[in-house]
């Protein structure tokens, strides 16, 4: 480890939106068909949200919230992938290239891991890594809570980065 600290760096990522009928369902930069979409000022895809986060997070610089606020008008129905573009920018900003991300999305409905392999084919040119290193997984909540009455969705994120 040099004095300017480790050559890699690890990031966490979460996020969560309320699903809504009239929505469309964005996940993992795909468009899903259901009767119910993710409800937020962007798309609200909720996977890449958890992507930029952690990416953000492993180098320090706050959250999604902080760069691309919903309060502006400017991210209004903003596809979540300029967003995640935007921050593997700052990424490569830095210093720092993306090593791997893991994610896990939570919901009911609809079953997703049929569309991990084009999520992972959409993630894997963001981030400018090979799908190989583009971990996409899935789950229900046992019909518990939020995410158990389809009320919403989350996502959980792990990202990797290295000092180029």
């Amino acid at each position: 480890m040099s004095a300017a600290g480790p050559a890699f760096r690890v990031g966490f990522g979460f996020d969560v939106h309320r699903l809504s009928p009239g929505r469309e369902l964005w996940l993992g930069g795909i468009r899903i068909d259901h009767e119910t979409g993710l409800d937020g000022h962007s798309d609200a895809d909720v996977l890449l949200h958890a992507v930029c986060d952690a990416l953000l997070g492993a180098l320090a610089l706050g959250d999604i919230g902080q760069h691309f606020p919903n309060t502006d008008p400017a991210w209004k129905g903003a596809d979540s992938k300029q967003l995640l573009r935007a921050v593997v920018e700052l990424v490569h900003q830095g210093g720092w290239r993306v090593g791997n991300v893991d994610c896990t999305l939570v919901m009911e409905r609809p079953k997703v891991m049929r569309h991990a392999p084009a999520m992972r084919a959409a993630l894997a040119p963001l981030l400018g890594v090979e799908e190989d290193a583009v971990s996409i997984k899935a789950t229900t909540n046992e019909r518990l809570g939020y995410v158990g009455r389809e009320e919403g969705a989350c996502a959980y994120a792990v990202a990797t980065v290295w000092k180029a």
